[in-house]
């Protein structure tokens, strides 16, 4: 067992973090001691490393737990990357109040572009989620995960590629997937395994070259390869459009509209808000999850 107190520079709101999710069932929250518990995957073995807050969003203070004495550098240099608490959130807080969004940023500052736990988990979750909304497409997830993943103590890990790759598409469809997203979930997983698309090397390319190739998977749009680029690597330029059930409500709020505004005007307004999109899109979303 090992413990490590990690102190950040910068503000940073970790309990809206928490908020957003226990949004989703399948992760493991203690609201009340400011706890998660985090599924990683270190060397293709599962292990389990807790985060709880100690700190305030003004002065951030966190303390890791974990099991295995030899996986403790991988582990923190995983959960830092996946929380982003190397960013500079004032200095991000301090450019979005020389913007139109300056009013937005004030009323939900420092909020956090954090990362889903693992590459694979986050494209087959993606997957599941698009053109559903979200109680039904948790519903979906929480059985595909269940059936076929494995928990460990009380924290859920996704289904391997391997795994996922050899479901018949009916085992998917008696659990309400429509046969098409069977066919989505599965026939990706395929490609994973048989080597035709390698996750982790998307690190290195450009957010072009990621939509390029994820696009060209059966089932994967922009709306997917966008989402995934932004909760997958974290990426900071990114104003997901197509989202019509968030963003554009969001704007709508924030602007007082009588109509929801179009794309191509919510695109002309995201131009002043490069580079860092992402964290318009994030705080965004927060304005309408927040009540």
């Amino acid at each position: 067992m090992w413990k490590e107190q990690i102190d950040l520079t910068s503000s940073y709101d970790f309990d809206y973090i928490l908020m957003r999710l226990a949004m989703d069932p399948l992760n493991n929250i203690n609201k009340l001691e400011r706890r998660i518990t985090i599924p990683l995957r270190v060397k293709n073995k599962n292990t389990l490393v807790k985060v709880t807050s100690l700190g305030t969003t003004e002065k951030p203070s966190f303390l890791l737990e974990g099991s295995q004495e030899e996986q403790k550098a991988t582990v923190l240099e995983q959960v830092k990357k996946i929380f982003a608490w190397d960013e500079d959130l004032q200095a991000i807080q301090k450019f979005f109040e020389q913007t139109d969004l300056k009013q937005l940023f004030k009323k939900y500052p420092y909020t956090p572009l954090v990362k889903e736990f693992d590459l694979f988990s986050n494209l087959m979750k993606t997957i599941i989620h698009q053109q559903l909304n979200m109680s039904f497409a948790q519903t979906l997830t929480e059985r595909f995960v269940k059936t076929y993943g494995e928990k460990v103590e009380d924290t859920w890990f996704y289904p391997e590629p391997d795994k996922v790759a050899v479901i018949p598409y009916e085992k998917l469809q008696a659990m309400q997937f429509s046969r098409r997203k069977a066919e989505y979930v599965i026939d990706t997983a395929k490609q994973v395994v048989q080597g035709h698309i390698n996750l982790s090397t998307f690190e290195t390319k450009n957010d072009e070259e990621v939509i390029s190739t994820l696009t060209k998977l059966r089932g994967i749009g922009p709306w997917t390869a966008q989402n995934w680029l932004m909760f997958s690597l974290g990426r900071k330029d990114l104003f997901p459009v197509a989202d019509i059930g968030g963003v554009q409500n969001a704007l709508k709020k924030y602007y007082d509209l009588e109509k929801k505004p179009t794309r191509d005007r919510m695109q002309g307004w995201s131009e002043k808000w490069k580079p860092y999109r992402s964290y318009a899109t994030m705080t965004l979303w927060r304005s309408i999850e927040e009540r």
